[in-house]
Formats: C-alpha cells, sequence, structure tokens
C-alpha cells in the first residue's frame, strides 16, 4: 500500500515509518499539510495519511475533499496527550497511533486498509470456474469488463486480476463513474489545467496518469455520458489522453478493467452506450454468478466474515449453528456477497450464546432471513396485500415516491443497487433523490437504509 507520512520526519516518526515499510508500504513523506493535498493533486495518489497531530487535520482534510480527494487519515503523536488525540478524531482522523509505536499496532493500521484485506473467497464450483477464467487471462494486457448483480463482488474481482498480473507492483486506482456527476467525471478521469474552468485553481492530475504504469477500475461504466465515452475510447485505444483545457497530449500505460451491473448489449440497442466502446472494453467478460447461484459459497463467506469482524471486535470466534446455516440457505440474498456481509456483521454483535444461532441471523429491520423465501406463491400473495394498501388513494407521482424510497431503504441507501431493482439509471434516481430532499422528504441516506434527519 501507499503510506504518505505529513510532519516533520523525526525521532518517533521516523520508527513509524520504518515499521509501516517493514510491512511493505510504500511511503513518501511531506512536512506540511498543504504539501500533502498538493502532491495528491499531482497525482502521487496515497491509500492512508499518517498525519502528525500537531498539524491542522480538519483543513487538511477539507483541501483533499474540495479538490475530491478522499484519502483515509489516521493521526500520530508524541505522548499521546488525550485532548489532542480527541480533536484529531473529531477532526476526521478514523484511527490515533501514539508515539514511540508499536510494531503490532502499526501493522493493524495497515491492514485496516490494505487493498489485500479483501481476498477471492470462494469454494463454489461456479464461482470457480469464473476465478480459473480469471487466472488464465490476469497476465495479458487484455480489457477485461467484469459484470454481475449489484454486490456480488466486482472489485473485489478486479483487485484480484490486478494482484495476478504483471503490474500487480504498480497502482491499482478505481473511479465509481456513477458516483461522479457527469460535469465532474472528464476532470477526474483526465484531470485539468489550472484555469480550465471556474474552480480550478492549479493542475490536477487525473485517475488515468495517477493509473500510469497500473491499472485502471471503470466501476459501473455503463452510467457514463454519451460524450465522454467518445473521449474514454480514445484514450483506450491510442493511450493518450488530453488534460481539460490542456493542448498537449498525454501518454498513459495502462490497463483498463471496468464493471457493470446493467446489460450493455441492451444499453448499445437502446444508443445509450457505444458499441464501439463496448468491443474494447469486452475483450474478456467475467460474470460473476449472484450469491443464490452459489451457494456452496453462503457458508465459507459467512466463516470470511464472522473471524473478520469477531477480531474487528475484540469478541471470541463463534461458529453458525446448523439452524442458522439452514436458514441461510434458505434466503435469496438480493444483495448478494455485500448483504451476507452486513448480515455477519449484525450476527457476530448480537449472537449470546456459543454459537451463532438463526435469533442472531436477521435483517436491519428485525425480521429473520427465512420470512424472504416463502415461495412464489407467498411473495406474490404479501407484495400484493402490501400494494393494495399502501399505493390506493395516491397520485402516480407518490406512487412513485414511495416505490422509490422503499426500494432504497430495502438497498441499505445503495443507490447502484436501488437503480438496478427499479430498472432506471442511477442518473435518473439521483435526480428523482433531488428532488425529494429539495421538497423536505427524508431520503434514506448511503448505506444505513435510514432516513437523513
Amino acid at each position: 500500500m501507499r503510506l504518505l507520512v505529513v510532519g516533520r520526519l523525526s525521532g518517533q516518526l521516523a520508527a513509524a515509518v520504518k515499521m509501516a515499510m517493514a510491512q511493505g508500504a510504500k511511503v513518501s513523506h511531506v512536512e506540511r499539510t498543504d504539501q500533502a493535498t498538493e502532491t495528491l493533486r499531482r497525482g502521487q495518489g496515497a491509500d492512508l495519511l499518517m498525519v502528525d497531530y500537531d498539524l491542522d487535520i480538519a483543513g487538511l482534510i477539507a483541501a483533499n475533499e474540495a479538490e475530491r480527494i478522499h484519502v483515509p487519515v489516521v493521526a500520530c503523536g508524541v505522548g499521546a496527550d488525550p485532548d489532542k488525540a480527541a480533536a484529531a478524531i473529531h477532526a476526521g482522523a478514523q484511527e490515533f497511533i501514539p508515539l514511540p509505536p508499536e510494531a503490532d499496532l502499526i501493522a493493524a493500521i495497515l491492514s485496516a486498509v490494505s487493498d489485500d484485506q479483501r481476498p477471492m473467497v470462494s469454494r463454489d464450483p461456479a464461482m470457480e470456474a469464473v476465478i480459473r477464467l480469471a487466472d488464465q487471462v490476469a497476465k495479458s494486457e487484455a480489457s477485461v469488463l467484469i459484470t454481475g448483480e449489484s454486490g456480488v463482488g466486482k472489485e473485489v474481482m478486479a483487485r484480484y486480476l490486478h494482484q495476478k498480473s504483471r503490474r500487480a507492483d504498480k497502482p491499482f486506482i478505481s473511479v465509481n463513474c456513477a458516483a461522479i456527476p457527469d460535469n465532474l467525471l472528464e476532470s477526474e478521469l483526465f484531470g485539468h489545467e489550472k484555469g480550465a474552468f471556474t474552480g480550478a485553481v492549479a493542475r490536477r492530475i487525473g485517475k488515468f496518469e495517477e493509473a500510469d504504469g497500473g491499472t485502471l477500475l471503470l466501476d459501473e461504466i455503463s452510467e457514463m455520458d454519451a460524450r465522454l465515452q467518445a473521449k474514454l475510447l480514445r484514450a483506450i485505444q491510442e493511450r493518450v489522453i488530453d488534460r481539460v483545457g490542456g493542448n498537449k497530449p498525454v501518454k498513459v500505460d495502462i490497463r483498463i478493467l471496468a464493471t457493470s451491473n446493467r446489460d450493455l448489449s441492451k444499453a448499445v440497442r437502446d444508443g445509450s452506450f457505444r458499441e464501439d466502446l463496448l468491443y474494447r472494453l469486452n475483450v474478456v467478460n467475467l460474470r460473476l454468478p449472484a450469491l443464490r447461484e452459489r451457494p456452496a459459497d453462503v457458508t465459507v463467506l459467512s466463516e470470511h466474515f464472522i473471524k473478520k469482524y469477531a477480531a474487528a471486535n475484540g469478541l471470541a470466534h463463534r461458529p453458525l449453528s446448523a439452524g442458522a446455516q439452514s436458514r441461510m440457505r434458505a434466503h435469496a440474498w438480493p444483495g448478494n456477497v455485500r448483504e451476507l456481509e452486513n448480515a455477519m456483521h449484525r450476527a457476530v454483535l448480537l449472537a449470546t450464546g456459543t454459537e451463532i444461532d438463526e435469533d442472531a441471523i436477521a435483517l436491519p429491520d428485525g425480521k429473520p432471513l427465512a420470512s424472504l423465501d416463502q415461495g412464489p406463491a407467498g411473495r406474490a400473495a404479501q407484495a400484493a396485500d402490501a400494494v393494495s394498501r399502501a399505493f390506493v388513494g395516491q397520485t402516480v407521482a407518490q406512487m412513485e415516491q414511495t416505490l422509490i424510497l422503499d426500494t432504497l431503504s430495502h438497498c441499505l441507501g445503495n443507490r447502484t443497487h436501488a437503480a438496478n431493482i427499479l430498472g432506471i439509471s442511477i442518473r435518473t434516481l439521483r435526480n428523482k433523490l433531488n428532488e425529494y430532499t429539495a421538497a423536505g422528504v427524508d431520503v434514506p441516506s448511503p448505506q444505513s437504509g435510514v432516513a437523513a434527519a
């Protein structure tokens, strides 16, 4: 991983850096917070910032966010002054490391943010066939399109391909095309020159240049604007980009991976996605099966997540009971691996006995998993009853709002998953949610499913 240390590099901070390097971190250093933001703006990326708690951590985070740079921060300081440590956490630091450092603590912090902590876990033949194909193409330079439902692990597969490739020691850079507004995505990908537009106060290196020598993942590529697709096609074909406001082409050496939870062939037919770009991206297609299509993975993934969250919360490891395993096999897992992970996290916290029993395996609203799998007739009856009671007397606009917000709540606030279920683009969903927010309607926040106050 890439670690950027911010502060005067002397004494105990230098010792912490040596420990980080012993754990395999690639370390760079600046003394001031403005230098840190400038380093990140120039494309010298980092996976983690380790910042002296005597510096202005809140200002650093604000400056980074103004540049749409989101890198986690851990604070460190000699003497472990409790007030300074608390102020650093309040300012936005995720952890505090007292100095002089402990090697185990440094290792744990780095491990928590390392890409390697998201391993490819599978035992089901359906998924293992996909992994074998991934192993076969990983060392090539071919573009790979990774498809599948939301939550199946497409980004995990992308990182797996990078780790198995000849570029493994170079950067892996991910861009979520659905999460960045169209007017900002071009600058995010290709960078911009100073003065290119209002607010462009300095040159900004884009993700293509930051990924130079390594791998660039274009997550949810289907949500990219058609105009930008043309510029992306040129970049992929010629390995040359143009910064916004620039007049000098910049060569890049990258491998392109892309993901989509939509049918891009259908998007080509309806005119929202370029056919020539699809051909360039889809040299190899890896379709990840939904979790319900790989039942053997439910057990092995559950055990992986139970160990992970027991360790993270300082709890003893407890196995799943036979009843819990049975209930989990009966569940359809519409949210796939992401839903399973959330369920196991809750179960680790809620279990009270020597095993994790079925009472601890529940949805966020407390309903047991098996309640979602009562057969087609039962589910149809439940759905019809809910619709008849919820929609009678409402206008079409009210019905649409209810459907969108209920679906978003079911998806724990996940916009991409909700848009996929509703059959609309993420852009359309965002516009609707902006309308509701402007009207004073509470909208579930991302990754919570809880309406924002």
